[in-house]
């Protein structure tokens, strides 16, 4: 989409904001109210991402699990996309944030967790590229992971990932998985979609954990010593907070025309919104944006 239409969005004044649901508003904006809270200068960030449902479980209508399926399918085509934009890499300020495992035990949520397999991470990279190359502002590394319970839930979740992996490098393998979505994903992806009392009883929080430079230090001299832990929290991801993420993004693009960027253009959410009130939006309509604790070491 930036590739094919930025240059023509610009040329007509037209803002097009991308991944406005749950994929990726809570994680973009999510970095960008760490980095607000925090007095000083951020320059790492951690999320985990957790969810929650009632007795009855959660379900997600398979139009998603397809969505998945090509995702995974189609990466390819996605580095090789990637690489045409030549873009260098951005600067690291402060210390160097490591990469965590394929599966690791996490000490700050106290549960196993994996890497955030969806579009997060590369949006958030997007923005803060944005804001460091057209507003100047000190770029934050990103890693952001999902928790998953227990040994019993890892063991699962390898089982249902490795077939689900190796399915998707075949065309008859993703015709299977697109058939037959709740067996291959254990009930989690249906045809039908979740019940009402399923979405009523789920919801979603992702806990950020920030490091950082206190004012008037300089983050390129030695380690960081502020900590923050925020969160972002609201209602079943896939059918309540997703249309609310949309419907107040696409309010703050009529009603805050003055803070968007100068030009039109292909956006991600925190490059168009950063100079909103879409936090302040969001945080009225159900969506939570909160400090749990800030800490000077």
């Amino acid at each position: 989409m930036y590739m094919k239409y930025d240059r023509q969005a610009a040329d007509n004044g037209v803002y097009v904001v991308g991944s406005s649901g749950f994929d990726s508003i809570p994680a973009d904006l999510g970095v960008l109210f760490t980095r607000n809270s925090i007095q000083g200068t951020l320059t790492a960030v951690e999320s985990f991402l957790s969810f929650k449902s009632g007795p009855e479980g959660t379900c997600i209508h398979d139009g998603t699990w397809q969505s998945a399926i090509h995702g995974v399918a189609d990466q390819g085509n996605l580095k090789n996309l990637r690489k045409k934009l030549a873009l260098k890499p951005l600067p690291v300020i402060g210390k160097k944030l490591k990469r965590r495992g394929a599966v690791f035990y996490s000490n700050e949520i106290q549960q196993y967790a994996v890497p955030f397999p969806g579009s997060d991470p590369s949006v958030v990279k997007r923005t803060q590229r944005y804001l460091h190359e057209n507003l100047q502002e000190t770029p934050v590394q990103y890693g952001a992971y999902v928790a998953v319970g227990g040994i019993a839930s890892v063991i699962r979740l390898m089982f249902a990932g490795f077939f689900f992996l190796l399915f998707t490098k075949f065309s008859f393998g993703r015709k299977l998985l697109i058939k037959f979505p709740k067996f291959f994903s254990f009930g989690y992806f249906s045809k039908e979609g979740p019940t009402q009392k399923q979405m009523d009883e789920s919801s979603f929080s992702i806990t950020f954990f920030g490091e950082g430079y206190s004012q008037g230090q300089d983050p390129q001299q030695g380690k960081p010593n502020v900590k923050i832990c925020t969160q972002v929290s609201g209602p079943e991801v896939a059918y309540v907070a997703t249309p609310i993420a949309m419907v107040q993004a696409g309010l703050t693009l009529l009603k805050e025309p003055e803070s968007l960027p100068k030009s039109g253009g292909v956006y991600t959410p925190g490059a168009a919104f950063s100079k909103t009130k879409l936090i302040d939006r969001l945080n009225k309509a159900g969506v939570r944006f909160t400090v749990l604790s800030k800490i000077d070491t």
